[in-house]
C-alpha cells in the first residue's frame, strides 16, 4: 500500500470520526444516515470477502512451490521452521494479551446490542466440540472448503499442494518439469492478476472507510475510545514482548551468545521498517546489516531475508487476536480454550501468504473474523476499526516483522556454521 493511500486511508478514517462524534453528540436519529451511507461502506467489506480466499489460495500455492528445497536442502527447511515457530510465539503472545487486555469489555453485550441490532455470534471451534473435530476439519475436501470458506482446510491443502508442485517440478522427468512449471507460471499470472483487483478496491478504500467509521461512531459515540486505547497499547505491549523479551531469550538460548548486543546490531533496520512501514522496503538495510554487522553468509541472508519478507508476519499474528477478542465482546461470543488454540493456528498458517500481499493484514483480518462466523454487517464493523487504526500499528508491526527475520536468520546461520567470522 503505498504512502499516498495510506494517508488518504487516515484523513479519511479522522474525517468519518468526526463527523460520527458530531452526529452522535447531537443527539439527532441517525437511521436515515446509516440507511444511504453504510452500503458504500458495506461495499468495501463485500470486495474483500470476494477477493480473500483468492488471495490467500494462489499466494499460499505460490510462496510453498518457491521455496528452493533442492538448492538449499536442510538450511532452508530450519529457516522456514524457525520463521514459523517465531510466528506460533507471536501469535500465542497476542492472544494472551488480547485476553488480558480484552478489548470491548467495558461495555455489555446487550449495550452494544441496544445501540446497533447486531445479533450474537457463535465461534464454530467452540461448537466444534473437540480438538480432534478442529484437527480433522482442517483435511476437508479442497472444493467443499473453498466453497464453504474453510481457511485453515484451504490453507493447508494450498501449502500442500504447492510444495508438492515444488518436488514434481525437480523430478528427473522432463514432461512432469514442463507441466510443472506451466502450472506454476499460470498460478504467478492468476496471483498477480488477483494482486491487481486488490490494488483497485484498496484504490476504493478511503470511501469505505469514511464510510464505515462515521456510522460505526455515529451509532456507538464515545464508547468506541476505549477499545481503541486498548487495541494500540495490547498491539504495542506485544511486539515489545516480541523484540525485548522473546527474541533475546530466542538468541541467548539458541547461540550462547550476549542477546543486548545482537539486537543492538539490528536497530537500523528496525528503525528504517518503523519510518517506512515496508519489509520490501527495509530489506537492503537488512541485507547489509546481516553482512556487516552479523556476518552472516551472504549464501544464507540472499535467501532467509527475503523469504522472510513474505512469509514472516509476527507482527501481523500479534495484533490480529486483539481484534478478535473485541468482536467477540461486541457481538456476544465465547472465546474458550479450542477456539484460542485454532485462532492461534489459523493465524500462524495464514499470515505465510500475506507478506507479499498489498493490505495483507486486513486480508487475514478477514480470516479471523469468517472463523468466528460473523455476518457481514458485524464484519464491516470490526474491519472500519482496523483500518482506522492500521496506520498506527503498521509502524510497529514492519518493524517486528524485520526484527524477526533477522534474529531467525542470525540464529540458523550460528546454528548452520554460517558466521563468516565471530559477531
Amino acid at each position: 500500500m503505498n504512502k499516498k493511500l495510506v494517508w488518504m486511508i487516515f484523513i479519511a478514517f479522522i474525517i468519518g470520526l468526526v463527523v460520527g462524534i458530531v452526529l452522535w453528540q447531537t443527539g439527532v436519529d441517525v437511521g436515515g444516515y446509516v440507511t444511504w451511507v453504510s452500503p458504500f461502506g458495506n461495499i468495501l467489506v463485500s470486495m474483500l470477502k470476494m477477493i480473500v480466499i483468492p488471495v490467500i489460495f494462489l499466494s499460499l500455492i505460490s510462496g510453498a512451490a518457491s521455496l528452493p528445497t533442492k538448492e538449499f536442502g536442510k538450511i532452508g527447511v530450519k529457516v522456514v521452521i524457525w520463521y514459523f515457530v517465531t510466528s506460533l510465539f507471536a501469535a500465542i503472545v497476542g492472544s494472551f494479551l488480547a485476553l488480558a487486555f480484552n478489548p470491548g469489555s467495558g461495555t455489555s453485550h446487550s449495550e452494544w446490542a441496544s445501540l446497533m441490532s447486531m445479533g450474537s455470534a457463535e465461534i464454530a471451534p467452540a461448537s466444534a466440540g473437540s480438538l480432534a473435530d478442529v484437527f480433522l476439519d482442517m483435511f476437508q475436501n479442497p472444493f467443499k472448503a473453498l466453497a464453504q470458506g474453510n481457511f485453515l482446510a484451504i490453507i493447508v491443502f494450498a501449502i500442500a499442494f504447492g510444495i508438492a508442485l515444488k518436488i514434481i517440478s525437480e523430478k528427473n522427468d522432463a514432461k512432469l518439469q514442463e507441466g510443472a512449471k506451466l502450472f506454476l507460471n499460470i498460478v504467478e499470472t492468476c496471483k498477480e492478476t488477483v494482486f491487481k483487483m486488490v490494488d483497485w478496491i484498496l484504490a476504493y478504500s478511503p470511501i469505505g472507510v469514511f464510510c464505515l467509521t462515521s456510522v460505526n461512531f455515529a451509532q456507538y459515540g464515545s464508547k468506541l475510545f476505549g477499545p481503541y486505547i486498548m487495541l494500540t497499547l495490547g498491539v504495542v505491549l506485544g511486539i515489545i514482548a516480541m523484540v525485548f523479551i522473546v527474541y533475546p531469550i530466542m538468541i541467548a538460548v539458541s547461540t550462547r551468545k550476549n542477546p543486548i548486543k545482537i539486537m543492538m546490531q539490528i536497530r537500523e533496520p528496525m528503525l528504517t521498517a518503523f519510518v517506512t512501514r515496508s519489509s520490501a522496503a527495509s530489506l537492503p538495510v537488512s541485507l547489509r546489516t546481516a553482512k556487516e554487522n552479523l556476518h552472516i553468509s551472504d549464501n544464507l541472508s540472499s535467501f532467509a531475508l527475503p523469504l522472510g519478507s513474505t512469509v514472516n508476519m509476527d507482527g501481523v499474528c500479534v495484533h490480529l487476536p486483539m481484534f478478535a477478542v473485541l468482536a467477540a465482546n461486541m457481538f456476544g461470543a465465547d472465546i474458550g480454550f479450542t477456539a484460542l488454540l485454532v485462532l492461534v493456528i489459523t493465524t500462524v498458517l495464514a499470515s505465510v501468504g500475506a507478506g507479499g500481499v498489498p493490505g495483507g493484514s486486513l486480508m487475514l483480518l478477514f480470516i479471523i473474523l469468517q472463523n468466528m462466523n460473523l455476518d457481514p454487517g458485524q464484519i464491516a464493523i470490526i474491519v472500519g476499526l482496523a483500518l482506522g487504526i492500521n496506520p498506527i500499528l503498521d509502524m510497529f508491526e514492519t518493524m517486528n516483522n524485520v526484527a524477526g527475520d533477522l534474529v531467525c536468520t542470525y540464529c540458523v546461520a550460528d546454528m548452520s556454521d554460517m558466521i563468516e567470522k565471530d559477531s
